[in-house]
């Protein structure tokens, strides 16, 4: 039900302030992860939501389109009852909830802002931070405003990150003709390299992927699916009936992720802190674990509940990086994973109107000083999230600074 219509530019009563988007990065248990599907002249947007109590009122969504994300008025707001989707299991611990917007007010490079709450048509809470669990913010590119599915599980939920555990399956929920769905398998991405790395030196990368298999023979797009092995893959799906073919990039990762488990897990990430040699030599003893936790209480002077502060610390952040920024590869191994996990959420996110986001640490400097962090997007099919660090010679001395008090006997930031 249509609570409130739209709202033009003339009557927004001021200018807004510019939001800070550094709350989208922090980590909370139930992030708004909302998931947009095209049906004809609309755009239906979908969101898990954990089951309410029953004769509860259904909780209402406050949809605002901005030109950019630095736009100081919106171009209108409304406020809808998000509502259970058709078919779904009213006794599931988490529903899937629904409502729909005219396609044709959101033009492509627009931004959709989705807010969980108690609506009011006043954009942003007092101050300029968002809050991960009841707001959200989609860019919404060309391919974003034509798909006509989304991805379910197993279980009927809306597949609301970008990847897969081992032994899961996914299913694809079209609007319209149904249509095939093949898949190809490509290898994942490498780490993300010091930010001081001069690029121009670096190993030009491969102008494509090599694929590692596909599937033999297409399958019916609402039949589960499971992809055989651990990789990224490309779901094509369309083709038939004349439909073009979209592409859907899904990580496929080991069980435990996004978290660690096993002592490999627990080691790559520290390849931020490490040698090469330190690594290999924490993967071959005779107890990788006890190696570990030696490496940990060594950099800790042998404290051992400053050992275990910073093990929570370091491994909490690249549980978040993975959840943040998976994409063509895990969080952590991308170029905001590699300051995330190492330097931390940063104080202050601005997001520009080419997409361009800028991180800011207050105290990330050498001395102390604040340091400010370019992000690029740099978008491809398979990597359609992907952002670029600008990297510097001059982050050189501040990078070594922050590793090192990672391995020194002090309280990691």
């Amino acid at each position: 039900m249509l609570l409130t219509g739209l709202t033009g530019l003339a009557a927004a009563p001021h200018l807004l302030p510019t939001p800070d988007f550094a709350g989208l990065y922090r980590p909370v248990p139930d992030r708004l992860l909302p998931v947009l599907r095209r049906e004809g002249d609309s755009l239906r947007i979908f969101l898990n939501h954990r089951a309410t109590v029953p004769g509860s009122a259904a909780p209402s969504l406050r949809l605002t389109g901005w030109a950019t994300y630095e736009a100081k008025q919106p171009l209108w707001q409304q406020v809808r009852a998000a509502r259970p989707y058709p078919g779904s299991n009213p006794a599931a611990p988490v529903q899937v909830l629904t409502t729909a917007v005219a396609a044709a007010s959101l033009p492509a490079g627009a931004v959709l802002q989705i807010s969980l709450d108690t609506p009011a048509l006043t954009n942003q809470p007092p101050g300029a931070d968002q809050d991960p669990a009841t707001t959200a913010w989609l860019c919404l590119t060309p391919e974003v405003l034509t798909r006509p599915f989304v991805l379910l599980d197993s279980a009927g939920v809306v597949l609301d990150r970008p990847y897969l555990n081992t032994g899961e399956r996914v299913a694809v929920a079209m609007f319209g003709l149904s249509q095939p769905v093949r898949w190809r398998r490509y290898p994942t991405g490498t780490p993300a390299l010091p930010p001081f790395t001069d690029p121009r030196r670096q190993a030009a990368a491969p102008r494509t992927l090599g694929m590692l298999d596909s599937s033999a023979a297409p399958v019916v797009a609402g039949n589960l699916l499971r992809l055989p092995a651990q990789g990224l893959y490309a779901l094509k799906v369309g083709g038939a009936g004349g439909e073009p073919v979209h592409t859907v990039p899904l990580l496929v990762v080991p069980a435990s992720f996004p978290g660690q488990s096993t002592a490999p897990e627990v080691i790559e990430p520290l390849l931020y802190l490490t040698t090469a040699a330190e690594r290999q030599g924490l993967l071959k003893a005779a107890e990788p674990k006890r190696a570990i936790d030696r490496f940990w209480l060594d950099a800790s002077g042998s404290d051992q509940s400053l050992a275990r502060d910073k093990i929570r610390r370091y491994y909490s952040r690249v549980t978040t990086a993975n959840e943040l920024f998976t994409g063509h590869k895990a969080g952590w191994l991308t170029d905001q994973g590699l300051l995330y996990v190492v330097l931390g959420p940063p104080q202050g996110v601005s997001r520009l109107p080419d997409g361009t986001e800028r991180w800011h640490y207050d105290q990330a400097g050498r001395q102390g000083e604040a340091v400010a962090f370019t992000f690029r997007p740099r978008p491809t099919t398979l990597a359609p999230a992907n952002y670029e660090l600008v990297r510097r010679p001059e982050y050189e001395m501040l990078w070594y600074a922050a590793v090192e008090k990672w391995r020194r006997t002090t309280t990691a930031r």
